[in-house]
């Protein structure tokens, strides 16, 4: 399977792909495949981070309880 994406198979995949869907939908498809590759992104980010930031925010929640 030596080339496999060559850009040849590329436009083939590109001029399936604008039969499907139309020339209208290819925007908001890219911004939607934009916008769930920047969350699923952020959401590896904060995972690594988030544990320090939930034990902060409960200790902040816990002291507003008790005020």
């Amino acid at each position: 399977m030596e080339g496999w994406l060559s850009p040849v198979h590329m436009v083939i995949i590109l001029v399936i792909v604008l039969v499907l869907f139309g020339p209208g939908k290819l925007p908001d498809l890219g911004k939607g495949l934009g916008k769930g590759i920047r969350e699923f992104k952020d959401a590896l980010k904060g995972g690594m981070d988030s544990s320090a930031d939930k034990k902060e925010d409960e200790k902040k929640v816990e002291e507003e309880k008790k005020s």
